[in-house]
């Protein structure tokens, strides 16, 4: 008996999207009773359009999902990680493979924690073995990490940025040049606590007090904007 797999790819770069539905197309050649039916999405608006019908009908079993995505129109999902956010939220049982540029060891554990994603992948890892195994780890309730994120698992820093979504809205927010005083209408907190939130922020990433642009650097630096 033929078993249907439903798989939505979230990458904004087609090239990318296209070699994650080949190594599907491969696996499913392999074995005659695996196919995929799968569909595309390359941004936020879309990738919520599709997990919002999915939940409400047959759901998705994969998700490929790139994490360096640009935020929503509404500026509710800043990333692939609120994405994946989501997808845990309303298709627990979706299998999600997180792909990304960054290799930052601290912007990894941090999407580890949130997302908690079924396989990791570096983009630099990438061809298309490392992606055929991926697949079929994830069919065989395997856990796949590409050998990148195995090597900074064994590096692991003793700090742990502990960002939450507040945090990347507010340092979104700073990048793109909202003043402070306006803050408040977006981002539901007071200004004193918006303050506070920054002051952390700048703590934490061992920026002077008054330098709000060496923490706009250090947090794309870090791959939280």
């Amino acid at each position: 008996m033929t078993s249907i797999y439903k798989v939505l790819l979230i990458d904004d770069h087609p090239i990318i999207a296209d070699a994650y539905r080949s190594a599907f197309e491969f696996v499913s050649s392999e074995d005659e009773n695996i196919e995929f039916e799968i569909s595309m999405a390359s941004n936020c608006d879309e990738a919520v359009e599709a997990i919002n019908e999915a939940s409400k009908n047959d759901g998705i079993d994969i998700v490929f999902l790139d994490i360096s995505l640009p935020p929503s129109s509404d500026g509710k999902y800043l990333s692939g990680e609120d994405l994946g956010v989501k997808i845990k939220e309303l298709l627990p049982k979706c299998k999600i493979i997180v792909a990304t540029t960054f290799n930052d060891n601290y912007r990894i554990q941090v999407i580890l924690k949130n997302v908690n994603p079924d396989g990791f992948l570096i983009k630099n890892d990438i061809n298309k073995d490392e992606l055929v195994n991926s697949i079929k780890n994830i069919l065989n309730d395997t856990p796949y990490y590409s050998k990148s994120v195995l090597e900074l698992f064994r590096k692991q820093a003793s700090i742990d940025y502990k960002l939450d979504k507040i945090d990347r809205q507010l340092l979104h927010e700073m990048s793109i040049g909202t003043k402070m005083k306006d803050l408040p209408k977006i981002i539901p907190m007071s200004m004193a606590g918006l303050e506070k939130r920054k002051k952390n922020l700048k703590g934490l990433f061992k920026v002077l007090d008054n330098d709000d642009r060496e923490l706009i650097l250090k947090a794309k630096e870090k791959g939280f904007i």
